[in-house]
């Protein structure tokens, strides 16, 4: 007998998952460091904590959640929220919460959120952006960069590494609000900048002062996507432009936007998926927080 038994007995991997374990490593999906450091920092699957499905399971049974994505990426794993039933999303964030690590979940309906806040205290629904935080620091702002275009409100927004959000309209706000929260998620700076889209380029020339203060900028627009190669023309700093399925019929649901972002010629301008507000904002959080971990 040792001196000092542990109080709680080593983790047992489940024979299923440690199959599925070594099946990846063989068909090279992950590496054998990773598989290493999966099997030595945590459970192999997500517990089942949500409730049974139709097939007479647990929700959670076809899911293996990424505990040691954290580590290796920065950040969490994400949940996209469409499709997924409100207890497969619970015990997910559940598994996340046990493991104190945040939780946030996209494209999720309100019906479900709903449910999933009834089975976890403290989980955040935006029915705007139709997204789930749970974990991080209230309110939703963590920072003394405001929501507005106010920047008299900021004296020294200069000397703050921050992600800028840019809108072309107010019909975009669901994207740009995804964008938002998925910046609050990683913990990222940032200023909100709506409704400057090319119709009125005044709007646009007033807030360029602003905007190059940021370290990163998010643009989100529809009709014919004009913007972002609007506002990367008068920056130094990565622009990654979102083209939303806002606009008229020849807008093809955002690939006319999408087409004309990718056909831009500012230099520093770079194309997400149509309505891709998480997308976009997460590679302007990771140039922010890159940025500050180098000052």
């Amino acid at each position: 007998m040792p001196l000092h038994p542990p109080h709680h007995p080593p983790h047992q991997p489940d024979p299923n998952d440690l199959a599925r374990l070594l099946t990846d490593v063989a068909t090279g999906r992950i590496s054998a460091s990773d598989a290493l450091a999966t099997l030595t920092t945590g459970p192999l699957s997500t517990p089942h904590a949500g409730g049974s499905n139709a097939g007479g399971g647990t929700a959670t049974d076809r899911v293996t959640l990424d505990l040691d994505r954290q580590r290796r990426c920065g950040f969490p794993e994400v949940i996209y929220g469409d499709g997924k039933p409100a207890d497969m999303i619970a015990g997910i964030i559940q598994a996340q919460q046990d493991a104190g690590q945040p939780s946030f979940a996209t494209r999720v309906a309100a019906a479900v959120a709903e449910q999933v806040q009834a089975q976890i205290p403290g989980v955040r629904f935006n029915p705007i952006a139709r997204t789930l935080t749970a974990g991080i620091s209230e309110p939703p702002l963590p920072t003394p960069l405001p929501r507005s275009n106010d920047a008299a409100a900021v004296p020294d927004a200069a000397e703050i590494a921050h992600a800028a959000v840019v809108t072309a309209g107010s019909t975009d706000a669901p994207v740009a609000e995804e964008a938002i929260e998925t910046l609050h998620w990683m913990g990222i700076p940032f200023r909100q900048f709506d409704d400057i889209g090319v119709a009125g380029p005044a709007r646009l020339l007033a807030a360029v002062p602003h905007l190059r203060e940021a370290s990163a900028v998010v643009v989100i627009a529809g009709m014919e996507g004009a913007l972002p190669a609007a506002v990367g023309v008068h920056l130094s700093v990565p622009v990654f432009a979102v083209p939303t399925s806002v606009g008229y019929g020849a807008t093809l649901g955002g690939l006319t936007a999408m087409l004309g972002m990718l056909s831009s010629c500012a230099s520093n301008v770079a194309v997400v998926n149509i309505d891709a507000g998480f997308k976009a904002a997460y590679l302007a959080g990771l140039v922010v927080r890159q940025l500050k971990r180098s000052a």
